[in-house]
């Protein structure tokens, strides 16, 4: 029992730790571009020593491909769940684009930089590429069209998704997610 409590202690110094780093990141990352910043200022700011950053990842690249590989997990859950929603009719899939957009509001911390210019272009194309290649919108396929209109229509939207997500974001989320959830499912519905 008493070596349990001990790990648990450790998981929760070592998440603590990860957490203070990456959130350490992105507030610099909202100040200066990613390239100017070191290890010794992000240690500065996350109040941790260098060792202690090493002993959890290689370089300051390895801490934000960590932080982008945990974004593009999450999305891919949310995804999946909204994909699920959408043949059960519009209702049921507003509810879930709101859900996803209630997260990028929870999450806006990591979002409005991750998805802003001072953030990764690769990271925004991978941001894309998740919501493309889980291409299940069954509005997609009811359009008698080639595959390959379909798909250009498909690219279309998801590409005008991101850009909405990424005005909305910068432009600080003054409309709510249920707003931006109908005017994407209708650009969606006008476009396939």
């Amino acid at each position: 029992m008493e070596g349990q409590n001990q790990n648990l202690n450790l998981n929760r110094k070592i998440q603590y730790t990860r957490m203070v780093l990456s959130d350490g990141l992105i507030e610099l990352m909202k100040a200066k571009p990613f390239e100017k910043i070191t290890v010794k200022e992000l240690c500065e700011r996350a109040n941790v020593n260098r060792s202690t950053f090493y002993t959890h990842y290689e370089d300051i690249y390895a801490l934000l491909r960590s932080i982008e590989e945990e974004t593009l997990a999450w999305e891919r859950g949310e995804m999946e769940t909204l994909l699920g929603k959408w043949e059960e009719g519009k209702r049921a899939t507003i509810r879930s684009l709101e859900r996803l957009f209630e997260c990028f509001v929870e999450n806006r911390k990591y979002l409005q930089v991750l998805m802003s210019e001072k953030g990764s272009i690769s990271f925004q194309k991978k941001f894309f590429f998740v919501a493309y290649q889980m291409n299940d919108f069954p509005a997609a396929q009811s359009r008698a069209a080639p595959p390959f209109e379909k798909e250009m229509r498909f690219l279309f939207v998801v590409n005008g998704g991101v850009g909405i997500v990424q005005h909305w974001l910068k432009t600080g989320m003054k409309e709510s997610p249920r707003a931006i959830a109908e005017i994407l499912y209708d650009i969606a519905l006008s476009v396939f």
